[in-house]
């Protein structure tokens, strides 16, 4: 079981700049990271590199079961979850249609997508197309999967941008309960998170 995250020296680059030089991050179970910096200094780049789309130019992403070093390749396929701050919805699918698919397609459960549609609100918008969606009906959407498959490491890329207060608020509350359940989590924010995270400044542009 995915338990903990270890950074080391890690480098990225994008074009000929440099955006992270010799950073180390370690996250253990019931952990959270949020990372700040000005737009280009690299938290959405850190989060696809520990997703694995982007080859880091040095440094290593570690994935640990207590002292054990899993298979980085099955940890990104089956332990942790990235959304971005595009939504990746289909706009002519509707809200269940979308959901259906992105439950079947991560392996998710018939009763943790019914727990996804109550937690967050959805059975009011399930035969809506999402393209009909709100900003923040479209991030709830795109969250559901983080609850209708559950997975050990949640990489968040503002997260909570487009939500008003109380959304924020309860998202926050579902956050939150993952931490509780052993879960990890590592956001990329321009605003702090509603609650107590680890913060980590990477600077950029002024």
């Amino acid at each position: 079981m995915l338990d903990g995250l270890k950074i080391t020296d890690l480098t990225l680059s994008r074009g000929d700049r440099c955006l992270i030089d010799g950073l180390s991050v370690d996250l253990s179970a019931g952990q959270a990271q949020a990372l700040s910096g000005a737009n280009g200094a690299g938290k959405s780049s850190l989060l696809r590199a520990i997703a694995g789309f982007i080859r880091p130019n040095g440094g290593q992403i570690a994935f640990l079961s207590g002292a054990e070093l899993l298979d980085a390749d099955e940890v990104r396929r089956t332990h942790l979850h990235l959304t971005g701050h595009l939504e990746g919805l289909k706009a002519t699918r509707t809200a269940r249609q979308e959901l259906m698919f992105q439950c079947r397609f991560l392996k998710g459960s018939e009763e943790a997508m019914q727990a996804a549609v109550e937690r967050l609100h959805l059975e009011p918008l399930l035969d809506l197309e999402t393209r009909r969606l709100s900003a923040g009906q479209k991030r709830r959407l795109s969250m559901a999967r983080l609850v209708s498959a559950p997975r050990a490491l949640w990489l968040l890329d503002e997260p909570l941008a487009p939500l008003d207060s109380q959304w924020r608020e309860r998202i926050g509350h579902l956050m939150q309960d993952h931490l509780a359940r052993g879960g990890m989590m590592i956001a990329a924010v321009h605003d702090p998170l509603p609650f107590d995270a680890r913060s980590l400044d990477l600077g950029g542009r002024a």
